[in-house]
């Protein structure tokens, strides 16, 4: 059985990490290589660096952030923000990324995911969806949660696999900040839908929720934010939880 990974996140903005509830209401969490260097302390298995304003500033993602961050660390680091071509991911692989993260240039056009995976391989290819319930729908949002689409979540995340994604981050913008749980019913349909590995996002609160996703929701790797940033969850603790209830971890 494959290992599950627990994944920190550095949303960032204007160079600091920052993180809000219901992505709006941002407060200062600290310094992104100083945090980065510590999750690697602690065993995080991977890294996911978000530059959270890029998108909708139309501005490129900060490439000697994303160095810096990089050579902090040794674990696996992606990198997402503002990237809209095959430019964009070379320049973010030559500074230290191990993958990126597309998501609003995805949605809009979709065949730049065949193009990357084309070019740099399908690991290397994250698709992050954002997406809240609508009328009972998961509709999927661009531009940091500000845009709804008309893309509805299952339908777009099989076109984006089926276009190349090698993994799938899916952020429920209904339970992000609110340390309530992942959208375990959700994720759990989402893993039955495609064939390639889908990190759960939006929720993280308590070591039982990190359990929850793993074990209902079928997430392959769970992302969080704050309850690392701020100390309330410990990532060795954690670990040794999800070992106890029999899930496979690093």
């Amino acid at each position: 059985m494959l290992t599950k990974r627990i994944i920190p996140c550095l949303d960032i903005k204007d160079g600091r990490t920052v993180k809000g509830v219901n992505f709006v209401s941002l407060r200062d969490a600290g310094d992104p290589v100083e945090l980065a260097q510590r999750y690697a302390d602690e065993g995080a298995d991977e890294l996911v660096f978000l530059d959270i304003s890029a998108s909708e500033e139309k501005r490129k993602t900060l490439a000697q952030l994303v160095r810096n961050v990089a050579y902090a660390i040794d674990i696996p680091f992606t990198v997402g923000g503002g990237i809209s071509s095959v430019e964009d991911v070379g320049i973010l692989l030559e500074n230290g990324a191990d993958k990126v993260s597309i998501n609003s240039a995805a949605v809009r056009r979709p065949e730049l995911i065949s193009e990357l995976a084309q070019k740099f391989g399908t690991q290397c290819i994250v698709v992050a969806i954002d997406a809240k319930q609508i009328e009972n729908e998961w509709v999927v949002h661009l531009v940091g949660g500000k845009v709804p689409t008309e893309r509805k979540l299952f339908e777009w995340a099989a076109e984006a696999v089926d276009k190349g994604a090698g993994e799938l981050l899916f952020t429920s913008m209904d339970h992000d900040g609110t340390k309530q749980g992942f959208a375990n019913n959700a994720l759990k349909q989402l893993s039955e839908t495609v064939s390639v590995p889908v990190i759960a996002s939006g929720g993280a609160g308590t070591v039982q929720h990190f359990i929850d996703t793993f074990a209902r929701g079928n997430a392959d790797a769970a992302l969080a934010a704050s309850v690392f940033h701020f100390k309330e969850i410990g990532i060795p603790e954690l670990k040794s939880v999800l070992r106890n209830n029999q899930i496979p971890v690093r």
